[in-house]
């Protein structure tokens, strides 16, 4: 596979075959949904699922009028093809409201303006991590205009939901979440979603610098790769796909994204949904967080801005990370005996002889490390019946030409484009993944080879160089084992 090409390996849709939207039949019931959130390991667009939410009209002029002047930040971003990943503590910010932000993006900025130091030709604009809570502190009763209970996450809305609202160009650096799945609706214009699934880490050549609580970043602009510095790129799989208004995404935890706009505005709205998984994760997140502050405080005690990303406000000592540390693994094995407790609730209530996956300390510690053995669902486990049918069909493959002009995922009636077999997802390169999976310890250690063999000259490590190897997800996962082992002996 060539690096820059467009599309990969196909991207699911959730579409329902016989419901169209005028008929106001939704596909999937809420507990079916879930089961596909809560099963599935690769990504899918769930269509006609929020044709009656409230939310659907939320488009940027609605919200300036909804938010009647209030002050947003905007992320500012240059629009250039560098092979360098624009991140967060390399951005200007601008605090503007929506109507200036508007203004400027119809290129009729004013001189006095907050945008007036930046070309609407050569920069885009991002008011990204816009938190309902804080955003709508005062009109809470908007919070019921997004409504996941139809997912099947019952009392879930708003309140648990993100904004984000863009210009052309805007993006977000491609990385990964620590914790959840997410769960995107697409209210206004298109976005392009670059995703890569976790057994691909060793090859997007991960870091936590700059330090973003529950984001491993790349080192990659996946856009306009580096390939003569990060050559095992072009092992990553990549699948992308145009996400549009009306449809929300389903992005399976622990894959890589890369997010683009692609129309002159963009409004989305996210939410995190929580898995067993994470008590672990935030185990792993507190150890990071000690090793990344510990060592970039001592080596710059004046310039935490350099590498701590400006959304992390929270305190960086050494005290309150130790603290943050304990309670994550304090949290850890109260959740482990919870569990276990439950479980044998659950066994005597029902009777059942059969054997059951035990929620014990060593069967959460084994989590990801064999999820990634069914590409289907996330049980580990030999399916017992495929998930697919007319609700939930595969995307063909598509030609290498991004899929933004050829009118994203969809052609021009409005259909899928699915293979009449049906049968691309269960070819879903299964050989190949396997192959990675295998030489995945290998490509860290040419990973980390490559860093040091691009210039011969230079032998200088750096703190940053040392942080990579120390914080790799890989890495982290071992310690937070062996001290999680070591206090439950």
């Amino acid at each position: 596979m060539a690096a820059g090409s467009e599309a990969t390996t196909p991207v699911i849709v959730a579409a329902g075959a016989g419901a169209e939207e005028g008929e106001h039949v939704k596909p999937l019931k809420p507990e079916k949904a879930k089961e596909i959130i809560m099963s599935l390991q690769q990504p899918a667009i769930f269509c006609n699922m929020v044709f009656d939410w409230p939310a659907r009209h939320w488009n940027a002029k609605y919200l300036s009028q909804v938010l009647h002047g209030k002050q947003i930040r905007f992320r500012m971003g240059m629009r250039s093809m560098s092979t360098v990943p624009q991140f967060e503590t390399t951005c200007n910010y601008v605090e503007a409201t929506l109507e200036e932000f508007l203004t400027w993006n119809c290129d009729q900025s004013s001189i006095s303006g907050p945008f007036r130091d930046y070309d609407h030709s050569k920069f885009w604009a991002y008011a990204d991590y816009k938190y309902f809570v804080s955003l709508f502190e005062d009109k809470t009763d908007l919070f019921q205009d997004v409504k996941w209970s139809d997912f099947g996450f019952p009392g879930r809305n708003g309140q648990e939901s993100t904004l984000w609202i863009g210009s052309l160009g805007a993006h977000t650096p491609c990385h990964l979440d620590s914790y959840g799945c997410n769960l995107v609706f697409q209210v206004q214009g298109r976005k392009r979603w670059h995703l890569f699934p976790p057994e691909d880490t060793p090859f997007l050549y991960p870091t936590r610098i700059p330090y973003e609580e529950s984001s491993v970043f790349s080192k990659i602009n996946v856009v306009n790769p580096d390939l003569k510095r990060f050559p095992q790129f072009q092992k990553a799989q990549r699948h992308t796909v145009t996400l549009s208004p009306g449809q929300v995404l389903f992005v399976p935890r622990h894959w890589w994204h890369y997010v683009e706009s692609i129309d002159p505005v963009t409004v989305s709205i996210n939410s995190w949904i929580e898995l067993e998984e994470d008590h672990l994760a935030r185990v792993e997140e507190a150890i990071t967080r000690m090793l990344v502050c510990a060592l970039k405080t001592a080596e710059n005690p004046q310039n935490t801005r350099a590498w701590l990303n400006p959304t992390e406000v929270e305190e960086t000592s050494h005290a309150v990370n130790c603290c943050y540390l304990n309670a994550a693994v304090s949290a850890f094995f109260d959740h482990c005996r919870t569990s276990e407790v439950v479980e044998i609730q659950a066994l005597g209530r029902d009777g059942e002889h059969m054997k059951k996956e035990e929620l014990n300390v060593c069967s959460h510690m084994e989590v990801g490390q064999t999820g990634s053995q069914n590409l289907t669902t996330g049980t580990g486990k030999p399916e017992a019946a495929s998930p697919f049918g007319p609700d939930l069909v595969p995307v063909a493959h598509r030609s290498k030409e991004p899929p933004s002009e050829r009118g994203g995922i969809f052609g021009s009636d409005g259909k899928d484009f699915v293979d009449k077999d049906g049968e691309h997802f269960g070819k879903l390169h299964c050989a190949k993944r396997q192959q990675i999976m295998s030489n995945s310890e290998n490509a860290i250690e040419e990973q980390i080879a490559s860093n040091t063999t691009m210039a011969p000259s230079q032998t200088f490590i750096s703190t940053d160089d040392l942080l990579d190897c120390l914080v790799n997800p890989q890495v982290t996962r071992i310690v937070a084992q062996l001290l999680i082992q070591g206090r439950s002996l």
